[in-house]
């Protein structure tokens, strides 16, 4: 079920769970947690986007960096970059792509 707060200023959608994202830098999931999309969802607040591939989402925080959970079969978390820098993200089926401050692209 959809939460029933307000405050969103974003959402987003996977195959089977949603992620939205609160005026308050917090995000909020729902919907299946067959691969954790929910369980590991980060519970601290500083995030200025978020995107939602088929099983995983991806976080960006305000510091530039990104935070990843659910699906790890393709890598999706494991292979995400540590470093600060970035500036927006998105999300493919089982891929994520980060755009760096200095207009490089990152995908994972």
């Amino acid at each position: 079920d959809a939460p029933t707060c307000a405050g969103f200023v974003a959402i987003a959608c996977g195959s089977h769970h949603s992620v939205g994202l609160r005026s308050d830098g917090t995000v909020v999931t729902w919907g299946s947690n067959r691969n954790d999309q929910r369980n590991d969802a980060p519970t601290s607040a500083g995030f200025v986007a978020i995107a939602c591939g088929s099983h995983h989402s991806v976080g960006l925080r305000n510091d530039g960096t990104v935070v990843t959970w659910g699906s790890n079969r393709s890598g999706q978390r494991n292979d995400a970059p540590t470093a600060a820098g970035f500036v927006a993200i998105a999300c493919g089926s089982h891929h994520s792509v980060g755009l760096r401050s200095d207009g490089t692209v990152v995908t994972w």
